[in-house]
């Protein structure tokens, strides 16, 4: 095994899980928190330098081998540490936001009596992340694929008492498997086309023979089309895509960090990175490309729409990251891969900046998640207030074209015109879904910064009179009308600072590097490029992202400062219903999948197993035996008489018997 800064990135917090997850009846709850958070430390310490090297050096691509993983009759694969800017990109977005998340974990989780075991999921969870993004070969990225999935169904069930955590945590994992099988059955599809597993190996020869068909009989298709449909199947359950998204927003089952570290920047992107690290692929199957398209425009739609009518703070940002998942995948549909990756960079900040800052909210309104309980926060929780703000702003992507603006500004808003200006199949549709999303994103993004912050406080007429801290009495406002909160600790303050910075600074920096003049020497061939600022977009194109993103602030300004009744009027409508209750997804799939997998069950198992081949076979049998044997045992009654008659009877039959058997004989 080659031991490398590389190689101690991915392992260390491994090695940092299994102390503190095996031996924390030994070393203590604080001392397995302090191991985790170094290791992941360790990791972004080291992480940040490669990226460097890429952004601002003269970075090369790498692989470090490790060790053999699989050989087995021309199947190998080894543990390597791939290194290029798709996987620079990733470490630094993984570790810095899955640090900063260990470290606010102390703050929020300082009263529940797991916290070694929680710290421990965490690790874990970012040792399989870091595999995934750091993968040379198919199979390795599946092992870390599947390995955040273990994890983040440990994570979002970590409250196991409770009965939501548990449904959602099933449903998590059972969701996934649906899209994993597909991911599956690519990678065998890949090995059988392809020979390998490999990236660069698979990359060349499905470069060398485009037109490699694959079928049964006569039934033939394109194999790069069918490999790049069945990745793509995994990508839409692991990123929570339109049909396999409704697990992403019941994973606000688990701790605030958890939705942080799961939503922000690390599970739910893996399929973004996939599709992006396996751009050689889609570039030759356009069919595939158009596919993602859609489905990607048509989730960053569906999504904004949802997120309209939720009134739970965390799953209102929860649909916010399954829209902006949509932006980049349609994104890379259309071949812009660069431009993903830069909105899946920046989305990284302001996304783990809002669902930290709703976090603490949480904690200063004593575990209140429901904004028509909250209002007039803003005062008693000055900083938070400020740091969401500042995620507003980045996630809405306010800016001004020519002069700059926040980090979503600069991602988006060049999704958006790649969009425009490509010719694939579904890009003109997204277009006009990530301009349409644009202005839902602004309304539902300031609905939620209003109904929490402005106003005067909405007490909830279900709360206890006490909170989970003692605090008796907290929740009767004060006489100003401000929410009776508390600011949070600074361990959990802290973490938002960093991320606010990157929300402001973010798109300005990397801009260049991304999509810019540096865009060249930066990416070093890691996916193909679109060079969309180099198109003559028309005006309109350019300001349209500009001018809904005000009209949807106005809206909410409109609805939640000047006419705060109007809300509730309009959510007595079918529109608010059918939003509310998100397209009825949920009660779709329970009548088709669950009621109709019961029903299906109890076919095979009342009328096939139990009627039918039980019936028909050893209960059958038992039964037939059981009818002749209680009849047989009537004739036997004991006395002689009874069977002097029987065999009078027996004697009468066997003569007459005789006497025609010798008449039949003599003619």
């Amino acid at each position: 095994m080659q031991f490398s800064p590389e190689a101690l990135i991915v392992l260390a917090p491994l090695i940092a899980a299994a102390f503190a997850g095996l031996l924390q009846r030994y070393i203590g709850d604080r001392v397995a928190m302090a191991l985790t958070t170094a290791s992941v430390g360790l990791s972004l310490t080291l992480s940040w330098p490669i990226f460097a090297e890429f952004v601002w050096g003269d970075g090369h691509a790498r692989v470090i081998e490790l060790f053999r993983f699989i050989d087995v009759a021309g199947f190998t694969s080894t543990w390597s540490v791939r290194i290029d800017t798709l996987s620079a990109i990733m470490l630094v977005v993984v570790n810095t936001v899955s640090f900063l998340v260990h470290v606010y974990s102390w703050g929020y989780m300082a009263e529940d009596p797991h916290k070694a075991r929680f710290f421990s999921y965490l690790s874990f969870f970012t040792f399989s992340m870091l595999a995934l993004v750091t993968a040379n070969d198919f199979l390795q990225l599946f092992f870390g694929w599947e390995g955040v999935g273990v994890a983040s169904y440990l994570l979002i069930g970590f409250w196991y008492q409770k009965r939501s955590a548990n449904d959602a945590a099933i449903k998590a994992f059972i969701t996934n498997r649906v899209g994993d099988f597909g991911f599956a059955l690519g990678i065998m599809a890949i090995f059988f086309c392809y020979g390998s597993i490999e990236f660069d190996a698979v990359f060349e020869a499905a470069a060398a023979n485009p037109g490699l068909m694959i079928g049964v009989g006569e039934v033939q298709f394109s194999a790069i089309e069918v490999v790049c449909f069945l990745l793509f199947i995994g990508a839409m359950g692991k990123s929570a895509q339109f049909f396999l998204h409704v697990w992403l927003p019941d994973a606000m089952e688990g701790p605030t960090p958890v939705s942080a570290l799961i939503h922000a920047a690390t599970m739910v992107t893996a399929g973004v990175f996939m599709v992006s690290r396996c751009g050689d692929l889609y570039h030759l199957a356009p069919l595939a490309s158009g596919f993602v398209t859609i489905v990607g425009a048509t989730t960053a739609l569906f999504a904004a729409t949802v997120g309209l009518a939720q009134n739970d703070i965390k799953r209102v940002v929860a649909y916010s990251t399954c829209s902006q998942l949509g932006y980049m995948f349609f994104a890379a549909g259309v071949g812009a891969y660069n431009a993903a990756m830069f909105h899946l960079f920046t989305h990284a900040f302001f996304k783990a900046l809002l669902f930290l800052g709703a976090g603490s909210v949480i904690h200063g309104l004593h575990h209140e998640q429901d904004m028509r309980y909250m209002g007039g926060v803003r005062k008693p929780m000055p900083i938070t207030w400020a740091m969401m703000t500042i995620g507003t702003f980045a996630l809405i992507g306010f800016g001004i074209p020519g002069i700059g603006g926040f980090a979503g500004f600069y991602s988006k808003d060049a999704i958006i015109e790649a969009a425009y200006g490509s010719h694939g199949i579904g890009a003109q549709f997204a277009f006009w879904c990530g301009v349409t999303a644009a202005l839902l994103t602004s309304f539902y993004s300031w609905r939620l910064a209003f109904m929490t912050f402005e106003g005067k406080f909405r007490p909830n007429p279900h709360a206890h009179h006490h909170d989970d801290h003692g605090d008796h009495g907290a929740h009767h406002a004060p006489a100003d009308g401000s929410a009776p909160a508390h600011e949070s600790p600074w361990i959990m303050l802290a973490p938002l600072f960093v991320l606010a910075a990157g929300a402001i600074f973010a798109g300005y920096v990397f801009y260049p590097y991304f999509l810019g003049e540096h865009a060249e020497g930066f990416w070093h061939h890691a996916v193909p490029l679109a060079h969309g600022e180099h198109h003559d977009f028309p005006a309109w194109v350019i300001w349209a992202p500009v001018v809904v993103t005000v009209i949807g602030f106005l809206l909410a300004v409109i609805f939640y400062l000047w006419q705060p009744g109007a809300p509730k009027a309009m959510a007595k409508g079918p529109v608010w219903s059918f939003l509310y209750n998100k397209w009825f997804f949920d009660e779709i799939y329970d009548f088709i999948f669950v009621k109709g997998a019961r029903a299906l069950g109890d076919l095979f198992w009342k009328v096939g197993d139990k009627r039918l081949i039980d019936g028909f076979g050893p209960d059958g049998v038992a039964a037939a035996s059981n009818f002749f044997s209680r009849n047989l045992r009537r004739l036997q009654t004991g006395f002689v008489y009874h069977y002097s008659f029987i065999m009078l009877i027996a004697a009468v039959a066997f003569g007459a018997y005789a006497i025609l058997a010798g008449i039949g004989v003599g003619q």
